[in-house]
């Protein structure tokens, strides 16, 4: 039998309320999500490997970056030099959502630099001199307003969650040390083998983590615990969402006059259509990453969705060539592929 593949794995609404419950909360347990949506803790548990494995999904945990600070960076590159550009930063860790736009003439990534001294080191000097890049501009994020470590992530495909599921999800992922009131471990720097067995499968329990770098169940609960409640580490989940019927992926800039940023940044962020979206520094001051079945939605998104928002200026449409990277997940071709493929 052949395996299971984003391509040939047909998804029911099981699936997809399973999905969409993962990108609430990715590490709820399969006792809760079954608990949520119905059927036994193993037929939800057999779901999530097959979808896992199918590469239809990954839960990934990543650390924050200093002072909250993400950069958005898009590069104009040399003829052909794209998909070594992108392929080269994709192998970083702190590098994520890299995508080749344009036909390959530009390559945008976001940045999420652990330490001022990276950040300095890849924005100010490595990207800047690298042979491939013709010119940069990097925009830092102001404020999220959808996507990323917001409170709402992508939610655009069929058989989402009701407001009780969500408000059910809530209450069960309050971390022991948070519900309880008590003092939160200081989380200090994280633990790169400990980051690194999360960023390979953000739902690992805490044996399997203890295995992994060498120490007890015990303190690596309460060390993920540190990290997830004070923010140092955050839990995304990566989608194929081809297999979820969509086709297009395109990043939107554009400008707003300043009385409408806030306004326009949370209206767009309750568009379904919408995964990310964030005011930004930099000649333009609003980016969104959008989402639809194919280029007419967009267009739709476009026209009849931003095109009604007041004080919108203009917008920059810029549809992704191919995506090489998201949160944590190498892409290849429609699938996420599993660690070590």
């Amino acid at each position: 039998m052949a395996p299971a593949t984003s391509e040939n794995v047909k998804l029911d609404r099981l699936d997809r309320q399973l999905l969409h419950a993962l990108q609430y909360d990715g590490r709820a347990s399969f006792r809760v999500l079954a608990d949520l949506l119905g059927g036994s803790e193993q037929t939800i548990a057999r779901r999530y490997r097959r979808l896992r494995e199918a590469g239809i999904v990954r839960v990934v945990v990543l650390s924050a970056p200093a002072g909250g600070q993400y950069w958005i960076v898009r590069m104009q590159v040399v003829p052909g030099g794209a998909n070594k550009l992108a392929q080269a930063l994709a192998r970083r860790s702190d590098v994520g959502w890299v995508s080749i736009f344009s036909g390959g003439s530009e390559v945008t990534c976001v940045c999420r630099p652990r330490t001022v001294g990276q950040r300095d080191a890849l924005l100010l000097d490595r990207l800047p001199e690298t042979e491939l890049v013709t010119s940069l501009v990097s925009h830092a994020t102001l404020t999220q307003f959808a996507g990323g470590r917001a409170d709402r992530e992508w939610q655009g495909f069929d058989d989402p969650l009701t407001a009780d599921q969500y408000a059910a999800l809530d209450r069960a992922r309050q971390l022991p040390s948070v519900a309880a009131g008590a003092d939160v471990e200081p989380p200090g720097p994280p633990d790169a083998k400990l980051m690194a067995a999360l960023g390979a499968d953000g739902r690992a329990g805490y044996a399997a983590l203890a295995d992994a770098i060498g120490s007890t169940a015990g303190r690596v609960r309460r060390r993920v615990e540190a990290l997830l409640s004070t923010g140092a580490a955050y839990v995304d989940v990566d989608l194929a969402i081809e297999a979820l019927g969509f086709t297009t992926f395109a990043s939107i800039w554009m400008t707003v006059a300043p009385a409408h940023l806030d306004e326009v940044g949370r209206r767009v962020a309750e568009l379904p259509e919408t995964a990310y979206v964030a005011a930004v520094s930099g000649p333009t001051n609003v980016m969104a990453s959008v989402i639809t079945r194919d280029t007419n939605g967009l267009y739709r998104y476009v026209t009849e969705q931003l095109g009604a928002l007041p004080g919108v200026e203009r917008a920059e449409v810029a549809p992704v060539f191919r995506r090489v990277k998201q949160a944590g997940s190498v892409v290849t071709g429609t699938r996420l592929p599993l660690p070590g493929e």
